[in-house]
């Protein structure tokens, strides 16, 4: 198995942007795990722009599959006294797979507080697995499934967390739970996300021994379209991200 620090250390910078090449056990179905495409991406604009402040926001369209060998290339959009904007484009042999938009923002500081997020108080998990073989799921190590009607709720962490910066461990996290519309059919579709929103509530969010308790739930899901919205929180019940996903339904 290939470590998502592995992967990213033996990505190599040239004059046209950077090169990877996809690990197959990283693969979901004909394209690379979302989370992977993210960590990648964000080395990509963290690596383009000097000084950044901390990881705000990020928009990302999962354009096409991704697989073999991507060339990765950042622009800034725009760089102002407390923000920056920074787009990443990622493409492999059949086009362009994956494109987004990072915002990093400085603390503003002021006098708002309004959260209305929950606290977990989930215990970590006693009994834990890993996914199949051949199946990106094989490097991540989840706790029990929460019982969900139209959605999932479980402990999930990387086999190999340690050494990552600490956004690109959350980003690389975030998306690893399958489609919350999986829950309504049993899987008898095939689903694919089309875009993510993902804001994180915490600059450089931490967490205990890896793990991050993850939710996600849809709530509709109609002529072949779902929309769903996703919760990470740390070991401590903290929540540490907000996000919101479109997926499209395949029969």
């Amino acid at each position: 198995m290939t470590s998502v620090a592995g992967f990213l250390a033996a990505a190599v910078q040239d004059d046209h942007g950077w090169s990877a090449t996809i690990p197959a056990d990283w693969l979901q179905g004909r394209t690379a795990f979302g989370g992977l495409s993210t960590a990648l991406a964000l080395q990509v604009a963290k690596a383009s722009e000097a000084d950044l402040p901390p990881l705000r926001s990020a928009l990302v369209a999962f354009v096409g599959p991704l697989a073999g060998v991507v060339k990765a290339r950042a622009r800034r959009l725009r760089r102002g006294r407390n923000a920056a904007f920074v787009e990443v484009e990622i493409s492999s042999e059949a086009g362009l797979g994956y494109r987004a938009t990072f915002v990093f923002m400085a603390d503003l500081g002021g006098n708002l507080a309004h959260d209305t997020l929950p606290p977990a108080t989930d215990p970590l998990p006693i009994e834990t697995g890993h996914g199949p073989d051949g199946h990106f799921t094989r490097n991540l190590e989840f706790g029990p499934s929460a019982p969900m009607a139209a959605g999932w709720r479980r402990w999930v962490r990387l086999n190999e967390w340690r050494g990552l910066d600490a956004e690109v461990a959350v980003m690389t996290i975030a998306d690893a739970l399958p489609p919350a519309a999986f829950r309504l059919n049993r899987g008898a579709s095939a689903m694919s996300s089309l875009t993510w929103m993902v804001n994180l509530l915490h600059p450089a969010p931490t967490t205990h021994d890896g793990w991050w308790l993850m939710e996600t739930r849809t709530e509709r899901a109609v002529a072949g379209h779902s929309s769903q919205h996703m919760t990470l929180w740390n070991a401590g019940g903290v929540p540490v991200v907000h996000a919101m996903q479109a997926v499209a339904i395949f029969g």
